[in-house]
């Protein structure tokens, strides 16, 4: 089945990328609760950034998206090891999302040279 979306759009040196969940494989979220998911979360995000020439160093806004707002404190922590300084403007949300066994799900726009 064919998504309706780009995984990323860019328009001048802006880059938005779509919301990406913890899959490991296609089809398959990462093992370990939110802290996996959110750490395959920032991995593909890496991966999709390093295919436009870009780093989370370019990351210049990041929308996340939580399941349970108990997880925070542990989405929190992997979140904040995969960004230096200075850290990305962020919101943070709680909401239900559209596949059942997803805990986490994150957006970033970022800039390119």
């Amino acid at each position: 089945m064919s998504v309706p979306l780009s995984k990323v759009r860019k328009l001048g040196n802006t880059y938005y990328l779509s919301g990406e969940l913890g899959f490991s494989a296609p089809g398959v979220l990462a093992e370990g609760g939110v802290a996996g998911q959110t750490k395959q979360c920032l991995e593909n995000i890496k991966a999709t950034l390093a295919g436009e020439g870009l780093s989370l160093d370019d990351v210049v806004t990041a929308t996340c998206y939580l399941v349970n707002p108990s997880d925070f404190g542990a989405f929190n922590e992997v979140y904040a090891s995969y960004f230096g300084d200075p850290k990305p403007s962020r919101t943070t949300v709680g909401i239900e999302l559209m596949l059942p066994e997803a805990l986490v799900e994150i957006t970033v726009i970022a800039e390119g040279k």
